[in-house]
């Protein structure tokens, strides 16, 4: 089975999809009333929390990966993609993120972190892959050397941040975002 098979599959199904993904957000939203403001970092909902965010995270990862590659490499257009498919996983993943957030802080929910770094790690390899796609970077580089370096440096730090916060060991402390300096 490929993946274009997968998502065939998938599509024939709507109704299944519909339920799949907007059970993640509806659960977050009827949360806010089984336990009271501040409480959803305690013990036991800060892992329904944790499930949440991986139910609805990993296949909106998916979708938006799925999207990107489709627009931007295969030139496909978006009007011909089953939306189910395509972008609901997105806007569920959305949804559930925005009404967590309102529940729960992000740094108290088990795993978060790590996800956070695969989002940014699959974000800034695909940025890369475009540019060198898009601009044929193997044949030709308009800009300068030293713009060429101070790409390759951002990318690096990028995804050496990113890769710490997907394979840091449990014991370690979570790094904060890096902030950019004000001047």
């Amino acid at each position: 089975m490929t993946i274009r098979d997968l998502v065939q599959s998938l599509g024939g199904h709507p109704w299944l999809l519909l339920i799949l993904f907007m059970l993640p957000p509806a659960i977050t939203f009827g949360l806010r009333y089984v336990h009271r403001p501040g409480e959803g970092e305690r013990m036991p909902w800060r892992f329904v929390y944790a499930g949440l965010v991986y139910a609805a995270c990993v296949p909106g990862i998916f979708a938006a990966v799925l999207t990107a590659y489709s627009l931007f490499f295969r030139n496909e257009s978006l009007l011909d993609v089953n939306l189910l498919v395509y972008f609901l996983p997105i806007v569920s993943m959305f949804v559930t993120l925005v009404l967590m957030r309102q529940n729960v802080d992000f740094k108290q929910v088990p795993g978060f972190d790590r996800l956070s770094g695969l989002m940014v790690l699959l974000g800034v390899s695909f940025f890369v892959a475009l540019i060198v796609q898009k601009s044929r970077i193997f044949v030709f580089f308009g800009g300068s050397i030293g713009m060429l370096f101070g790409l390759a440096f951002f990318a690096f730090l990028l995804l050496k941040w990113a890769t710490h916060r997907l394979f840091r060991k449990s014991s370690e402390a979570p790094q904060d975002l890096p902030q950019f300096p004000y001047t």
